[in-house]
């Protein structure tokens, strides 16, 4: 992997777990996410504007959006879902299993041929963080229709993920951010009224647009982080070895879930950090 490219992502890998903490301490993240959704795409047509980006060249690619679309809200809907029922040291690493999904996609579906020590490197990087999150006594078997919903999640991340690195060979980032964050906001907006995970939609947006500034910290870190994986697509990065390095936020997550909630282990997770670390460097070093 291009070293700049390592370095977007694993910059973007740094961001990642801070937005998913500022939803995750929300009382109302069905509202959060909606204010989340919307102000996205304001930031990418802004974007787009200010660099001159042509907005209407997705229209040529429309059926990639529309797949884009689906994983989001696959992603979207499944993650706030096992978030509200479960707990997100058992279930966050499954959340982030997304290069398993996309390997086993693109050699099924897209016949791509991948090298063995890539394969060996992702998963040394799931190994690892699965590792590094997993608690002992955690029976993940005991909630299947909340494991049902991380490998939903899992699924919905690398559906987009594939999307997204063909769309970024035709159109420009932010292009990308508005079109599909327009067409995923009025769909959050039913899907959050009508299944059963936050009754109380307006009121949480109600709550995060009395908070602006938060608002807009929230969909900065989002935007960057994204933003920079879509340029790191865009400069030639394998879908499945971006997504493998994005696992580099599950340290960070550690580290934040310790200072916030008090958590231990620290000689296992030690243990387990080295070993993804160990599959971020053969991946960057290209094995």
């Amino acid at each position: 992997m291009d070293p700049l490219v390592a370095t977007l992502v694993l910059v973007s890998a740094v961001l990642h777990p801070l937005w998913n903490l500022l939803v995750k301490r929300n009382p109302r993240p069905e509202g959060t996410f909606f204010v989340l959704t919307a102000q996205l795409a304001l930031f990418g047509l802004i974007h787009a504007l200010v660099i001159g980006a042509d907005i209407l060249a997705a229209w040529e690619v429309w059926p990639l959006i529309l797949v884009s679309v689906v994983g989001q809200i696959l992603y979207g809907t499944s993650l706030l879902t096992t978030l509200k029922r479960g707990d997100i040291s058992a279930y966050y690493p499954i959340v982030r299993a997304s290069p398993l999904f996309i390997v086993v996609v693109g050699f099924l579906v897209f016949g791509e041929r991948y090298e063995a020590s890539l394969l060996v490197a992702i998963a040394l990087v799931l190994i690892g963080g699965f590792l590094l999150l997993y608690r002992p006594g955690t029976r993940l078997l005991d909630d299947p229709r909340t494991l049902g919903f991380a490998v939903l999640a899992m699924c919905g991340t690398g559906v987009y993920s594939l999307a997204d690195s063909r769309l970024m060979q035709t159109i420009e980032p932010p292009v990308l951010f508005f079109w599909v964050e327009v067409l995923c906001a009025p769909i959050y907006a039913v899907l959050f009224r009508r299944i059963a995970i936050g009754p109380n939609l307006w009121r949480g947006i109600g709550m995060l647009l009395a908070r602006p500034f938060h608002a807009l910290l929230l969909t900065s870190i989002v935007y960057g982080s994204y933003i920079l994986i879509l340029i790191a697509y865009e400069m030639g990065g394998d879908v499945a070895a971006v997504t493998a390095v994005r696992q580099a936020s599950i340290p960070l997550s550690v580290i934040l879930g310790g200072v916030f909630l008090s958590e231990g282990s620290i000689v296992r997770r030690l243990i387990a950090s080295l070993i993804l670390a160990l599959g971020i460097v053969l991946i960057v070093t290209g094995g």
